[in-house]
C-alpha cells in the first residue's frame, strides 16, 4: 500500500501529476486554491463536532486493525480522532495535494498513507487493497455529473471488501443549492439506497443539521451501509 501512496512533497514526481483530463486539473486547483487561502477551522465545512460519523463507525463494530479509507479527508480532524481511539490502519485521500500536506504536517510522523487522487478519475486508489470502512463526509454531493457519480460509486463498490461498509453524510434534498462555490447533487436515504442496492444493505441513517462557524444551518443525511 505504500507504494501506492502519493508523496506529497515531490512536487514533479507525484501521483497528480501527468495525464490528467481538463476538468481535472480545474477541480484540483480550486480545491487547492480553498484550502491555501483559508484557515482549516474557518472553512464551511469544518466540524468539531465528530459524533455523527464517530456513532456509525461505533455501529459498523470494525476492528482498530481494519483498513479505513476518508476520502475528500482535507485537514480533517477525524484522522486524529481515528488514532486517538486506537484505530492503526488508515488512508486519508483527497483530489486536492495542499490539504493533505495540511494534514501531513499537523499529524506528524504518525503511521498515516496520504493518497492524492480524484475518486471520479481514479489512477491510485482503484489499486489499494480492499477496505473495510469508506467514510465519506461531504464529498459525493460535489459530483453533479451522472458520469462523476457513475466513477464514484464504481470505485466505491470495487474498493469495500464483502461484509464492509461504508458511511456517507451529504446534503439533504432540504439543504442549500451550493457549497464552496460549487453546484451540489442533493441526497435522500432513498436516493442513496438507489445507488448502492442490491449489493449494500442500510443498516442506518438519520437527518442531522450542522451549524457552519458562520452560523448558518446545513442539514445532511447520515447513512450506514454494509456490504454483502
Amino acid at each position: 500500500m505504500e507504494g501506492d501512496s502519493c508523496k506529497i512533497t515531490d512536487e514533479n514526481n507525484s501521483c497528480c501529476s501527468g495525464n490528467t483530463d481538463k476538468e481535472e486539473i480545474v477541480m484540483k486547483d480550486h480545491w487547492n486554491h480553498t484550502y491555501s487561502k483559508n484557515k482549516t477551522e474557518k472553512l464551511g465545512w469544518f466540524e468539531t463536532d465528530l459524533s455523527p460519523t464517530l456513532r456509525l463507525i461505533t455501529k459498523a463494530g470494525i476492528k482498530k486493525t481494519d483498513l479505513i479509507l476518508n476520502v475528500g479527508s482535507g485537514n480533517t480532524t477525524l484522522i486524529d480522532k481515528l488514532l486517538e481511539i486506537g484505530h492503526t490502519n488508515l488512508i486519508a485521500t483527497d483530489i486536492s495535494d495542499i490539504s493533505l500536506q495540511k494534514l501531513k504536517d499537523r499529524l506528524g510522523e504518525r503511521k498515516i498513507d496520504y493518497i492524492v487522487d480524484d475518486l471520479t478519475n481514479s489512477e491510485k486508489l482503484n489499486k489499494i487493497a480492499p477496505v473495510k470502512l469508506w467514510i465519506d463526509r461531504a464529498v459525493l454531493h460535489f459530483f453533479t455529473d451522472d458520469k462523476d457519480q457513475d466513477s464514484y460509486f464504481k470505485l466505491l463498490q470495487k474498493t469495500v471488501v464483502k461484509n464492509g461498509f461504508v458511511i456517507l453524510a451529504e446534503y439533504n434534498l432540504n439543504s442549500a443549492s451550493k457549497c464552496a462555490g460549487l453546484p451540489v447533487h442533493r441526497y435522500s436515504k432513498e436516493l442513496l439506497m438507489e445507488r448502492l442496492e442490491p449489493n449494500f444493505d442500510l443498516i442506518e441513517s438519520f437527518e442531522y443539521i450542522f451549524t457552519m462557524h458562520s452560523g448558518d444551518k446545513r442539514p445532511y443525511i447520515y447513512a450506514l451501509f454494509k456490504k454483502l
